[in-house]
């Protein structure tokens, strides 16, 4: 297959660049992969270990997640240090620990007086019904820091991205290989991008042709189409929402200079994005979470900055499928006729 991002920029307005070119971010995973997980971590830090500004959206029914309210414009608190995305459900959030105790050995956190505590963000995915039992950990939250150190570009079956799938209408039965990816943009000196571990319930299609790229397929490997089949469930004695082993979850950033309130609009309106590349979404069986950050260094519009948010959050969820690999017996979109 060969879908391209199709609708997603417009040549002569903006161009697409690397999320790395967005400074004071430093992106690296860590995984586990006969486990079948793994930890994506964004290391927030202009140079002097303040943290940068930032705010999140939930809208799926089910999200796990850690010090969330910390992002609430009405919160205190105006930096965060890490933001990290994991696997693992709940038990994943661990993973976090490892990326705290990593900032406070190197001196960065929020000064208290006392100590300086690391104000570490994140949320987790569902993936424990792929591989063996296991969630990220203290350790692995460690190994994703050292790599962030170095940069990894990595994308697909990597990081968070290790034991995600799309399309589980009906649990992982028909289910495809999904993972995690990237996709940035600049005009003039802004620069916007998000990365995204997709593990929907639904299918994710290509928001320019409405072409599905990876989900739910029959008994004889062809595409269903989610919500065609779910409208065969809407009677109350056919409720299908009875796993929750989904959860999309994302950071958008940027080099804007906006507030906690201008980030939770953007986080909110990124969701858009997710809305272009995934059908359905936002379910009870999701806990669909994307954050947004910013370094504060270029002045931007903040309805402008939301609407390339959700472009960049619907290239990052296509690119997830498009560079996930055939894994732990799920076939992903480059083996898989759509025609």
């Amino acid at each position: 297959m060969n879908h391209a991002i199709a609708g997603l920029k417009n040549k002569e307005m903006m161009k697409e660049i690397n999320i790395a070119d967005i400074n004071g971010f430093l992106l690296g995973h860590a995984e586990n992969p006969g486990g079948g997980t793994g930890v994506t971590v964004i290391l927030c830090d202009k140079g002097d270990g303040e943290g940068v500004c930032a705010s999140v959206d939930i809208r799926g029914g089910g999200p796990a997640s850690r010090e969330t309210p910390v992002l609430e414009p009405e919160a205190a608190g105006e930096a965060v240090n890490a933001i990290v995305l994991s696997g693992g459900s709940a038990f994943g959030l661990e993973a976090a620990c490892g990326v705290s105790d990593y900032l406070y050995e190197k001196g960065i956190g929020f000064d208290t007086g006392f100590a300086k505590v690391p104000i570490v963000c994140g949320s987790s995915l569902y993936d424990l019904a792929v591989g063996d039992v296991v969630w990220p950990d203290k350790s692995m939250g460690r190994a994703a820091c050292l790599r962030a150190e170095k940069g990894d570009d990595r994308r697909g079956n990597v990081g968070a991205g290790t034991g995600a799938t799309a399309g589980k209408l009906r649990g992982v039965a028909g289910a495809m290989k999904s993972g995690i990816a990237s996709y940035a943009l600049q005009v003039g000196e802004f620069k916007i991008g998000a990365v995204v571990a997709a593990n929907p319930l639904g299918d994710i299609v290509d928001p320019g042709t409405g072409k599905i790229i990876a989900g739910l397929l029959d008994d004889d490997g062809c595409f269903l189409g989610s919500e065609k089949e779910i409208a065969k469930m809407i009677t109350p004695e056919n409720l299908w929402v009875k796993d929750h082993q989904n959860t999309t979850i994302g950071a958008v950033l940027c080099n804007g200079d906006f507030s906690k309130r201008d980030l939770k609009r953007i986080a909110m309106m990124a969701h858009d994005g997710i809305a272009r590349a995934i059908r359905p979404v936002h379910t009870t069986a999701d806990g669909d979470s994307l954050y947004a950050a910013a370094t504060g260094d270029v002045k931007a519009d903040v309805n402008a900055a939301g609407a390339l948010a959700a472009t960049c959050v619907a290239g990052a969820i296509v690119r997830a499928a498009l560079d996930a690999e055939d894994a732990y017996g799920f076939r992903a979109s480059a083996t898989v006729d759509d025609e």
